[in-house]
């Protein structure tokens, strides 16, 4: 298989190992996002963020996204991206397709049969899927995680 190339919107790839598990304690209380209330501190349990947020854990990857063409969807360059390559590809999914033997990260969209991958900023051109190309669907992210 020859070494993919990346378009700029995927920085690295790294698999996701079970393992080594970091529960973390819940606090069991609703934070308010306008006034103030009583606080409620106590620990209701603990939580682990892999139980939540990997589904498939032989088929999920981590990516870093790099470029600005998904900003629109809230994925900025630096992002980690948890990438599931056991959940089907379907319209209007975020995906991480190769697209001549090139990686990218682009919103799916399959209209009448002809598919597109369309970037979440108006500077980028969507690509359009024709039959003399190599395309194929590599995963679907299912996250990003950020800072703010």
């Amino acid at each position: 298989m020859k070494k993919l190339k990346t378009d700029g919107s995927i920085k690295a790839i790294f698999t996701y190992s079970e393992g080594r598990r970091i529960p973390r304690p819940v606090i069991g209380a609703i934070v308010p996002a306008g006034f103030p209330s009583p606080a409620q501190d106590y620990i209701e349990g603990t939580l682990d963020l892999s139980e939540h947020l990997i589904r498939h854990p032989s088929a999920t990857f981590f990516m870093y996204a790099d470029g600005y063409s998904m900003i629109g969807a809230g994925i900025n360059p630096g992002d980690l991206l948890i990438v599931d390559r056991a959940i089907e590809a379907q319209s209007n999914r975020i995906v991480i397709a190769i697209v001549d033997n090139e990686l990218t990260l682009k919103r799916l969209r399959i209209d009448q049969g002809q598919y597109w991958l369309i970037p979440e900023n108006e500077e980028f051109d969507p690509i359009q899927i024709t039959e003399d190309m190599d395309f194929i669907v590599w995963g679907v992210v299912t996250y990003v995680i950020h800072p703010l």
